[in-house]
């Protein structure tokens, strides 16, 4: 599958079809994590890298607008130095995540952004997440070593 570009993403992006939220949390909080059982996490984590594989963007600002329009919810930067960055990610979905499962998983968005701040950087990058419940909101912390450059 050829990589879509930043555009063919805006421009598809600009429907005026909307998935109702009821649909959204069937397929991700019931009927994905049923068909991969224990293996939800880990995979969802390498479905996020592919999805940005598929959607490479070229700042911060884009994957925050990529999170408004997936419906994923408002990311945020919340600091940065030279080998990591914190991310904060609220909004009215991640509130109803956090309020109707007892364990939410954000491994998608986890994967996404680590993968997205890897091409970005040229750096190896992980990315894991620290959900606030009591704040509704998740925190992601992303990690690269200065040292370990993406070979390609």
């Amino acid at each position: 599958m050829k990589p879509a570009s930043t555009q063919t993403f805006q421009k598809e992006a600009k429907t005026d079809q909307l998935v109702p939220l009821f649909a959204y949390e069937l397929l991700r909080d019931i009927l994905i994590p049923e068909m991969l059982g224990n293996d939800t996490d880990e995979i969802s984590y390498w479905v996020g890298k592919h999805i940005a594989r598929t959607f490479p963007l070229l700042s911060n600002e884009e994957i925050s607008s990529f999170f408004k329009e997936a419906a994923w919810g408002d990311l945020e930067l919340v600091e940065q130095n030279k080998k990591e960055m914190k991310l904060e990610l609220t909004g009215d979905i991640v509130e109803r995540r956090l309020l109707m499962h007892n364990e939410p998983s954000f491994r998608l968005e986890a994967g996404f952004i680590a993968e997205q701040i890897q091409s970005q950087k040229n750096l190896v990058t992980e990315a894991h997440e620290e959900i606030a419940k009591k704040k509704k909101k998740v925190f992601f912390i992303v990690r690269w070593d200065l040292k370990d450059p993406v070979q390609s």
